[in-house]
């Protein structure tokens, strides 16, 4: 095993270009090169793709990844045979050529990565093909979309627990997935797995990402706001609708930003194009709706904005989770307004889910709003959700700028006490009407009416009734069983409140924003990039990169990451064997690229 173990290591270096595992990788690989099964649930940017490439290439044997995303099977294939690495994919994305070469090296068992869609797993020509081919592993990407608790779920993925099976042997099973809460993680492992694996939950902390939530005043104009303040940076928008995808795409360009639109309902060979252009290109803004972004493996994204309020929790941690996947600082901004809510909450009613599954999305949807009125920390609020604690990350806009706040402990034990005296067994709406004096037809039915608290909210509206849950919520004093009903209950905290023995302070308004505050951050964030002195350097190692991708048609990140350029600028290295020892340049990058910036790097600017 350590043999193993040390083999890794080196391959680490040798391959990837670099000088150590991320946290918690290490654990994983060696679990996985020791062949137990792993279900591993990482953050975006954290390397989850490493826990399995590294071992298919230590080991023996083709190693099958499963993967729903084209576009992301196309850029892994890229990048590990720009590293040296025997890998294809198998999509009708493909040429025929490229699956003949595939299907060649399949045949003469030196392919050591195959990806392929589930869907194409339904074919029994596939499954006739795999079990010749000495398959020892199985890695399952987005292995959320196997559960109906899961924010993605896709029926094809059902199938992927009888495979090994069908191909006969043994079959080592990883599934990976950045976004999983308890009940998902048990119906991964139920509908995945024939021998429990062993299970890794990361830390869901992306310190690099400031978080922002803003409420919606001129849409358009907030957005080019934000989008210039990172002039020269790549960054997605992502719209509710595709006729905003347009539109903004339209706003941006007439403001001289490059920006291109994707959505479904564009030609394909539109969407492709404009697709290898945000991959290829520096500085280049997509304007999309969700589809866009999840088969992209692009590192240096610098900023993701909602212009409209996402689906849930999950859907928004994973979305602006394809900002600074390389680890630098990146920026997020959530416009939300009372249409978003609207919207939403008629798109979980009139969807053909099943009523449990449209009442866990009720919940999911609250708990986005509850972090978007969050009274404190965003990050805190978020982590909580996943049930991981922390302190104040001063990089959220709640940190940074403040909130309006009052005291609002009377108002809290006025929801406390209706959800004690109601035996903590009912959901927010019924709550709000004790609260608020509503004689609902349930409120009768429970004899609700005779409660010391019926009506003693009278002076608020509804929604602020709502809004003050949701805070309640987020600051961790009371909390809501999803699986149950969405019933609400008081927590250890909550009853200090209640009981007097301590206070709470809820938000009112957002504070006006520091004039500069983030053109600040924006230059702190530039100064960990790359200092002044080098920027000039780093500017012509971009434009190199960008010929060299355009001519060998890939993503840019293919050929060298931001972070990559960024130590090539600043550290200057002038022979192969110091170019060697930069993050992210392996042997075979080093001997198909180091020459051309070499000569860069010497020539001090082309």
């Amino acid at each position: 095993m350590s043999d193993a173990l040390s083999q890794a290591r080196a391959l680490l270096h040798s391959v990837f270009g670099f000088g150590d595992f991320r946290p918690g990788q290490e654990e994983i690989v060696r679990t996985v090169l020791a062949g137990e099964n792993v279900l591993a649930v990482m953050p975006t940017g954290s390397g989850k793709s490493l826990c399995y490439q590294l071992p298919a290439i230590v080991r023996p044997g083709l190693t099958l990844v499963i993967s729903p995303l084209i576009a992301l099977m196309r850029d892994q294939v890229r990048a590990l045979s720009a590293a040296g690495v025997a890998a294809g994919s198998l999509n009708s994305s493909n040429e025929p050529a490229e699956n003949s070469r595939v299907l060649g090296l399949l045949r003469r068992r030196e392919l050591k990565l195959l990806y392929v869609a589930p869907e194409r797993l339904a074919r029994p020509d596939t499954v006739e093909m795999l079990a010749e081919a000495d398959v020892s592993m199985m890695a399952i990407d987005e292995a959320h979309c196997v559960s109906q608790w899961g924010h993605d779920f896709r029926p094809e993925y059902l199938s992927l627990g009888n495979l090994a099976r069908q191909i006969g042997g043994r079959l080592q099973t990883l599934a990976f997935t950045a976004t999983a809460d308890a009940p998902t993680r048990g119906d991964i492992v139920e509908k995945l797995f024939a021998q429990s694996p062993r299970t890794f939950v990361r830390s869901f902390d992306r310190p690099n990402l400031k978080l922002s939530f803003k409420a919606k005043e001129r849409s358009t104009r907030q957005v080019l706001s934000f989008v210039q303040a990172h002039q020269g940076e790549s960054g997605i928008i992502y719209c509710a609708s595709r006729r905003k995808v347009e539109e903004l795409a339209e706003a941006l360009t007439a403001a001289g930003v490059r920006a291109l639109p994707y959505h479904a309902g564009l030609d394909k060979a539109v969407r492709d194009a404009n697709q290898d252009a945000f991959q290829q290109e520096d500085g280049l803004v997509m304007t999309a709706t969700v589809a866009f972004g999840m088969g992209i493996d692009k590192p240096d994204v610098r900023f993701v904005c909602h212009a409209d309020l996402p689906a849930n929790v999950e859907a928004y941690y994973q979305e602006i989770g394809r900002a600074g996947r390389d680890g630098l600082p990146a920026d997020t901004l959530t416009l939300y307004g009372l249409s978003d809510m609207q919207l939403r909450r008629l798109q979980i009613e009139q969807s053909e889910s099943s009523d449990e599954r449209k009442r866990i999305e009720r919940q999911r949807l609250g708990a986005l709003l509850s972090l978007a009125e969050a009274p404190r920390c965003r990050r805190q609020t978020l982590l909580a959700y996943f049930g991981e604690p922390s302190e104040p990350c001063g990089n959220c806009d709640l940190c940074q700028e403040g909130v309006e706040l009052f005291d609002g402990t009377i108002e809290a034990q006025k929801v406390m006490s209706a959800v004690v005296r109601t035996g903590e067994r009912f959901g927010m709406e019924h709550l709000v009407a004790i609260l608020t004096g509503d004689l609902t037809d349930n409120v009768r039915k429970f004899n609700h009416e005779r409660l010391p608290t019926f009506g003693v909210g009278k002076d608020r509206k509804p929604m602020e009734w709502r809004s003050i849950f949701r805070q309640l919520s987020a600051v961790g004093l009371i909390a809501q069983d999803l699986m149950e009903h969405g019933r609400w209950w008081v927590t250890d905290e909550g009853w200090r409140v209640l009981k007097g023995e301590a206070k709470i302070e809820l938000r009112k308004d957002l504070t006006v924003p520091k004039a500069g505050a983030r053109r600040d951050r924006r230059a702190a964030a530039a100064a960990v990039i790359v200092d002044d002195a080098d920027a000039v350097l780093l500017d012509s190692l971009k434009a190199l990169r960008t010929r060299l991708a355009r001519a060998q048609n890939v993503p840019a990140y293919v050929v060298f990451s931001d972070r990559t350029l960024a130590e090539l600028a600043t550290h200057r290295p002038t022979t192969p064997g110091a170019m060697r020892e930069i993050h992210g340049v392996g042997d075979a990058k080093l001997e198909r690229y180091g020459t051309a910036f070499l000569e860069i790097i010497q020539g001090g600017v082309s």
